[in-house]
């Protein structure tokens, strides 16, 4: 005999929830149909008012029917299966059939309290109202063998799977919650991501062109020089172009995980675009790059890319500094700028003409490394100027 393989065990439950509700509810019906069908179970059920036991008849075939077989809707249409059973409960207990399918009405009761959205109030109060009538007819019927404190009794047991149902459904709408507030964070963090990116990319890009086309104003008289100032912008701007393309790409639920990050082997691009668009820039790289290192090559790229960016909008001109070393275990970056010692990224700091900053970009860049368990700082430098580090740990996970 070939053993079931363990896969195909473990979709079952997956298989089964793709029934309908209906059909999944049936089996428990069908259940306590045919153990109330078993001659040995006859007369051992619920027995509510000291009735004398009756033999079955086709009459208590009903009677059962109607207080299983509408179990099936029990979660598509509670109230409509609480009545049937309540029906066939009556049915049952006045004829004194006492059968086991009495099992049905706590289950029908659970249901109620859990599933339906409205009524459920009224529901409630109206099976009272209807208890009251069967409980006296059942004591008449049975000449007072049952004192009322029993059918009083009997009423509140029912309450326990009505709590049971109230306590599901309060549950079940807590859970609701919490999912809902997760999926609203998710989306939040996503969003803050994406605007991180796109100020990254579009920040850095826009501000090279506006100091370039800034620049070329005044090349007119030199138009070697100017037509080099506008080819720059050019291709700063078909750079821009590319990038935006690539975030978008990330915002397909198809785009696969390859080529996901910008290599750090592009920082001397990305210096060399600054150095075109004015910025004297000294760049040193040591140690060689990992094949993989998880997150911290596009932290790091975004680092010297928001850092040039500020360089270019508030100490324009003055001399500038990236290093970066690749190490076993992590990544440093260092990027450090001349001047008089107004804090980068100021509006204060800003010259005239330069566009102003949000302040979003160095708070960004510390919640990236900080993700990834490494150090930020960004601060003026005590001769003046400021100075960014960062020290990334490689391997970290996206």
């Amino acid at each position: 005999m070939r053993p079931v393989p363990v896969i195909a065990v473990r979709r079952v439950p997956e298989l089964w929830r793709r029934f309908d509700v209906t059909v999944r509810d049936l089996p428990l019906g069908l259940l306590i149909l045919a153990g109330s069908l078993v001659p040995a179970f006859h007369n051992h059920g619920t027995q509510l008012g000291g009735l004398p036991g009756r033999p079955f008849d086709a009459l208590a075939v009903v009677a059962v029917a109607l207080q299983c077989l509408p179990l099936a809707v029990r979660r598509r249409w509670p109230v409509v299966c609480l009545a049937l059973v309540s029906v066939g409960f009556a049915v049952d207990q006045l004829r004194g059939y006492h059968s086991f399918a009495g099992t049905a009405m706590p289950v029908a009761l659970l249901s109620v309290a859990a599933y339906p959205e409205r009524h459920r109030r009224v529901t409630a109060l109206l099976f009272s109202a209807a208890y009251v009538p069967l409980a006296v007819a059942l004591y008449r019927l049975g000449s007072g063998a049952e004192s009322p404190g029993e059918f009083v009794l009997y009423y509140l047991a029912l309450a326990i799977p009505w709590g049971m149902g109230s306590w599901l459904r309060s549950t079940r709408a807590a859970e609701a919650e919490r999912r809902r507030l997760v999926a609203e964070h998710t989306r939040t963090a996503e969003r803050a991501r994406i605007a991180r990116e796109l100020h990254d990319v579009v920040t850095h890009h826009v501000t090279a062109m506006v100091v370039q086309a800034e620049a070329a104003r005044y090349l007119t008289a030199a138009p070697d020089r100017l037509d080099q100032a506008l080819t720059a912008v050019t291709d700063t701007g078909r750079r821009a172009i590319t990038d935006l393309r690539h975030l978008l790409d990330l915002l397909n639920p198809d785009y696969g995980t390859e080529g996901r990050t910008p290599a750090v082997g592009r920082l001397l691009t990305l210096v060399q675009q600054t150095r075109r668009a004015g910025q004297p820039v000294e760049f040193t790289e040591e140690g060689t790059p990992a094949e993989s290192t998880g997150s911290a090559d596009l932290v790091a790229y975004r680092i010297v890319q928001e850092a040039l960016t500020n360089a270019l909008k508030y100490a324009h001109g003055r001399r500038t500094s990236v290093q970066v070393h690749h190490g076993a275990r992590e990544i440093t970056v260092e990027v450090s700028t001349d001047g008089s010692g107004s804090r980068a990224g100021s509006p204060a700091a800003s010259p005239a003409g330069s566009p102003g900053g949000s302040g979003r970009g160095l708070a960004g860049l510390r919640e990236r490394v900080d993700v990834l368990g490494g150090d930020f700082s960004a601060g003026a430098r005590t001769g003046g100027g400021f100075v960014v580090r960062a020290r990334i740990p490689a391997r970290s996970p996206s």
